[in-house]
């Protein structure tokens, strides 16, 4: 994708405008992040008080005995969202993997072949999990495969 940038005093208002001959993942992501005029933060509970985390601090979310973890660089916090609440709350940079698990896009270290033809998705603060199935082509489609 190519990328212009005009600067000048004439401009009273910022705008972008998008050339393409079709719309594509890659370009939502762009025009949602345009269209996001304050960033979302999330308030959790850890064991004693109450935490607020932006969406650039969450690594994973996983739905594990009914309770949705969300896993930080060093440590997780429990919810009491649902899995689809959070993953509207915390926009495109998330990407659900399995029916219990949504990662941060941006932490991806590395994806190996897994069994049954899904893939164990590795992250950057050392969690894994697997890339089942029924969501492989969306995330194949991320990767550019």
């Amino acid at each position: 994708m190519r990328v212009s940038v005009d600067i000048s005093p004439e401009h009273k208002e910022t705008y972008a405008v998008i050339y393409t001959d079709k719309m594509t993942d890659e370009i939502q992501r762009v025009i949602d992040s345009f269209n996001t005029s304050e960033k979302p933060i999330i308030a959790l509970r850890n064991e004693e008080d109450m935490v607020i985390l932006k969406p650039e601090e969450i690594y994973m979310v996983r739905v594990e005995n009914g309770n949705s973890i969300i896993y930080g660089k060093d440590s997780n916090y429990r919810s009491r969202k649902r899995l689809y609440e959070l993953q509207t709350q915390l926009g495109n940079q998330f990407m659900q993997i399995s029916k219990s698990t949504l990662i941060n896009l941006s932490y991806i270290d590395g994806v190996e072949p897994g069994f049954s033809g899904a893939l164990l998705l590795k992250l950057k603060n050392g969690l894994r999990d697997y890339v089942s199935r029924k969501y492989l082509p969306e995330f194949k489609r991320y990767l550019g495969l």
